[in-house]
């Protein structure tokens, strides 16, 4: 993290929240150059790329970048962008990632590992159930607010543990011990939309509605909002396979 630079074209978010993101001098972004790493298909020793390319900037081509990433993890062909030494040197003072992933603990998941991205690309907030909370919410907003970051990735999982616990709970009217009830209780919303359809996999069904949900209230967020109206910011929400790998868009990709 960072000295944060703000984009002019971050000028709309003004008043307690700008004056709040310019204290904020600990996380920032800059222009950090992605390298591009490649490895052949046996896993040949990667070979550093000589020169390096500015991550994009509208929502089209974060979008873009990080879909062909996953092409590249499903197909096992990694190119392993940014993770060399001078990639991290180049991003040691100032960051500035092209998008924010918003996803779940579960270790088969791995953001960076799922869209073929290196050091300093994404912003990666990881909770049970990517569920959120007023400091979640804020960590999400921190890239677009203070750093420019054009996308937001709201990434749902197939077999998502900590939503079939908290749809079990709830359908049998039961309490998950601990802190655990605390992701029950943040599905709620998500449950109830579920249990009013019909479907043969009511788990894998409230996995998907609650990536929408949440995405779309992020799309309405006070801070959020002035940005994607200006066509700055993209949610979208997203569905990991377990199976292939395969990231499946559910809805708000941006059209450029």
């Amino acid at each position: 993290m960072g000295t944060t630079a703000h984009p002019q074209r971050r000028t709309v978010v003004t008043g307690g929240l700008a004056a709040t993101a310019a204290l904020l001098t600990g996380c920032s972004s800059a222009s950090g150059t992605p390298k591009v790493t490649q490895v052949g298909a046996a896993g040949a020793t990667p070979t550093p790329a000589t020169s390096a390319s500015t991550g994009p900037s509208s929502p089209g081509g974060a979008f873009t970048r990080l879909m062909e990433g996953n092409r590249r993890w499903v197909k096992g062909a990694l190119l392993h962008p940014d993770q060399d030494p001078r990639r991290r040197e180049a991003v040691a003072e100032e960051q500035k990632p092209y998008a924010v992933v918003l996803s779940c603990i579960d270790s088969r998941v791995p953001p960076e590992l799922v869209f073929d991205t290196g050091i300093g690309d994404l912003f990666v907030i990881r909770t049970g159930g990517q569920v959120v909370a007023p400091v979640v919410t804020g960590s999400v907003e921190y890239g677009p607010v203070t750093a420019g970051t054009p996308l937001i990735v709201v990434l749902g999982h197939q077999r998502c543990g900590a939503i079939k616990a908290a749809y079990k709970a709830m359908h049998d009217r039961t309490t998950l011990p601990g802190n655990l009830q605390a992701i029950a209780d943040s599905l709620r919303t998500a449950y109830a939309a579920t249990a009013r359809q019909k479907t043969d996999d009511p788990v894998d069904t409230m996995i998907r509605i609650h990536a929408r949900q949440t995405a779309a209230a992020l799309r309405s967020n006070t801070s959020l909002a002035p940005l994607a109206k200006q066509g700055d910011l993209a949610v979208v929400s997203a569905y990991y396979s377990l199976d292939t790998g395969r990231v499946e868009v559910l809805n708000g990709a941006p059209t450029a």
